[in-house]
């Protein structure tokens, strides 16, 4: 197939950012809650999959259709042309989701799902017997919101958050795109100073990092898609080729990332340094508290804890008091936190310039976003 029918999935108020990554590699994006649609060859597969920082999959729609009956269910998905996607030997698990739909039961849509392709397969490679299933992966999807059915074939294989520089991480750790996404909500520019108060394991000062200097996120890292006997190995060598043209890595970037445990500071130290981004990040143990620069028009990106359960609260709200208290002391800084936490704006001692709701897990929070004002240009 010259042309496929791709959907990134993202987290709930993250589509829009996932949809301008998208239009940025050059690709149409039609946003959707928690999708993104847009057409493309074999090496946007490979592109995607390398560049896009707060998607979570790339997949290809097979098939999209209504089915109110599990006959209608089998029969339109045997009428799909699985054998363009799918070898003799390929290895398909079919996992599935129901939303206010007729067919309500997700372990019988799974079950008939895969029957289909079987059947739909055994014909066109002429096979009677049982599928042997002993080759590359294809894991299949079928989703069911109110009665219409989209089946896809995930390309990634393990979620884009995993980019393969995290060897160890904290009780809480933040995905990775979704870290990315925060850096990229902000007015951050590489030329500018960049700081995040309670690091944690390094993973929003190494988004910035890659992100400062145009690293693809998916660099070090294999793809699911890549094993596949119709992905010729010229697709993907071609795509990482070209990020690595693309790359910056003489772009000089300040970020620096603190935390107030010190075994954290070094598991922070050394993600960064798998990454290969070990002498472009300092990190430091530090309270909130101590943190002053005469440096101006920086960054603060936090995620600090929430105080989601109830004996914490006290010292969360101690902490969010001593970050108002410290940024109250950068006025050309601009401060970026997110939290569950709903009283936030009032231990803060300030008003938010905007707030965006975002989830992070299962878990609402808002992005408490203060600007500061905007960097003069230097006459030339």
């Amino acid at each position: 197939m010259s042309e496929f029918q791709l959907l990134a999935t993202a987290a709930s108020g993250l589509e829009a950012i996932v949809g301008k990554e998208i239009k940025r590699l050059g690709y149409t994006p039609q946003v959707e809650n928690g999708k993104v649609f847009f057409k493309g060859d074999k090496l946007a597969i490979a592109r995607s999959n390398l560049w896009l920082r707060t998607a979570d999959r790339v997949k290809i729609v097979v098939g999209e259709f209504k089915a109110t009956t599990f006959d209608e269910l089998f029969e339109k998905t045997k009428a799909l042309p699985w054998e363009n996607f799918l070898p003799l030997d390929a290895v398909f698990p079919v996992s599935g989701k129901s939303v206010k739909s007729t067919l309500f039961s997700v372990p019988d849509c799974q079950a008939i799902t895969k029957k289909a392709i079987v059947s739909r397969l055994q014909e066109k490679y002429r096979r009677s017997g049982r599928l042997l299933e002993t080759g590359a992966l294809f894991k299949i999807e079928v989703a069911l919101l109110k009665d219409t059915v989209t089946i896809t074939i995930d390309t990634s294989g393990e979620g884009l958050h995993k980019r393969g520089y995290r060897t160890t991480q904290g009780d809480a750790p933040l995905k990775e795109t979704m870290a990315a996404a925060l850096v990229l909500l902000t007015s951050w520019h590489p030329d500018r100073p960049f700081y995040d108060p309670v690091c944690g394991s390094g993973t929003i000062p190494i988004e910035a990092a890659l992100i400062g200097q145009n690293i693809a996120p998916g660099f070090n890292r294999s793809f699911a898609s890549e094993k596949w006997d119709w992905m010729p190995e010229k697709i993907f060598k071609e795509a990482r080729e070209e990020a690595e043209s693309l790359a910056n890595y003489d772009q000089p970037l300040d970020i620096l990332g603190a935390d107030i445990d010190h075994k954290m500071v070094e598991r922070a130290k050394q993600n960064a340094s798998e990454a290969g981004l070990g002498d472009l990040i300092s990190f430091k143990q530090m309270q909130v508290s101590d943190f002053t620069t005469e440096k101006e028009y920086g960054v603060v990106v936090a995620n600090p804890p929430y105080g989601e359960r109830l004996e914490d609260e006290a010292s969360i709200r101690e902490l969010y008091r001593e970050m108002g208290e410290t940024y109250a002391k950068l006025p050309t800084w601009s401060i970026y936190v997110i939290t569950s936490y709903e009283a936030f704006e009032e231990v803060y001692g300030k008003k938010a310039t905007k707030k965006r709701k975002l989830y992070n897990g299962y878990l609402r929070t808002d992005l408490y976003q203060y600007w500061g004002p905007r960097k003069p240009r230097v006459k030339e």
